[in-house]
């Protein structure tokens, strides 16, 4: 089971890379984007696309820090062992879905079953959080009845 749990951290951890790298390449395109642009004779032009080019800068550079922070969460995790109850790294199978409470990365597929990658913050991880097998919850008008923590 623990290579289970293995096994969902890494592909957590490509989600964040994938992000983080998708961030950086938009940053580059738009710091080229900004260095090939040439002054026009339209001075006011110029300076909007700038702008631009800025702002758009900023909020990749924005996305690129949260990044960091998720890929920091994922790096405090254990991926060994199990625990009675869940907790960050913990594989929670329910009647109405099975989760990995670590991070949001949304649904995560391996070896033919899906995984919701939830983080302890979000309105089901936080339902999750210190359940254990035969508890059960109700979300949204579902009821999860777990079935087991890994």
């Amino acid at each position: 089971m623990s290579d289970l749990k293995k096994e969902l951290h890494r592909l957590c951890i490509n989600y964040v890379r994938k992000s983080m790298e998708a961030a950086q390449d938009a940053i580059n395109d738009a710091q080229k984007a900004s260095t090939d642009d040439t002054k026009s004779s339209a001075g006011d032009k110029y300076e909007t696309s700038r702008e631009m080019m800025q702002q758009e800068t900023d909020r990749n550079m924005a996305q690129l820090n949260e990044a960091n922070k998720l890929l920091v969460a994922l790096n405090r995790i254990s991926t060994v062992g199990t625990s009675e109850k869940a907790e960050p790294g913990s594989v929670i199978l329910t009647s109405n879905g099975n989760f990995y409470l670590a991070i949001s990365a949304g649904s995560l597929l391996l070896e033919g079953k899906n995984y919701f990658a939830v983080s302890p913050a979000s309105p089901v991880g936080n339902m999750l959080s210190g359940k254990k097998a035969g508890d059960g919850f109700t979300l949204n008008g579902k009821t999860y009845q777990i079935e087991s923590v890994i």
